[in-house]
């Protein structure tokens, strides 16, 4: 089964907390209502995990991945039956300016011929976690759910 890892930047609010996703590139996620995810990317063999999802994150940011006080929250597996690892890493002052993402070769129409480079990623921002949750991929909605079980108990400065 395939293995994907992910970091997911949060951070506490007045509201609540907040976390950095990312909005999937291309003309497929253009118009769908679950288009943001957690940033991730595949294991490869013999890597590990927490180095896969910085190496994913800066790749698909274009900035390094943030430091801080890290949680393991375990795997989601998504619809698509693709297993997520999911970390979250404490990051109350990481902001990115522009997204730099690397870039993906699709073929379009399908069976066309004709290719195209699309980013991985299109935007990425600070979203509260009540608010993304409508918009994250369903079978990643559990690692919110993780991060407000581990953090809610704690304080953020030592999560």
């Amino acid at each position: 089964m395939v293995l994907s890892a992910g970091l997911l930047p949060w951070r506490p609010s007045d509201d609540g907390p907040e976390v950095f996703v990312a909005h999937m590139g291309g003309p497929f996620w253009r118009t769908k209502p679950r288009a943001w995810s957690i940033v991730k990317g595949l294991v490869e063999a013999d890597e590990d995990p927490w180095v896969a999802a910085r190496r994913e994150f800066a790749e698909e940011i274009g900035v390094p991945a943030p430091d801080g006080p890290v949680v393991d929250l375990g795997e989601v597996r998504q619809s698509s039956g693709k297993r997520v690892r999911v970390f979250a890493v404490l990051a109350p002052t990481f902001d990115v300016d522009v997204v730099r993402s690397n870039t993906v070769r699709l073929e379009l129409p399908r069976g066309s011929g004709r290719f195209i480079d699309v980013p991985e990623v299109d935007d990425a921002r600070w979203f509260p976690i009540a608010e993304v949750r409508e918009h994250l991929v369903a079978g990643q909605v559990a690692a919110l759910d993780a991060l407000l079980a581990r953090t809610s108990s704690t304080d953020p400065d030592h999560a």
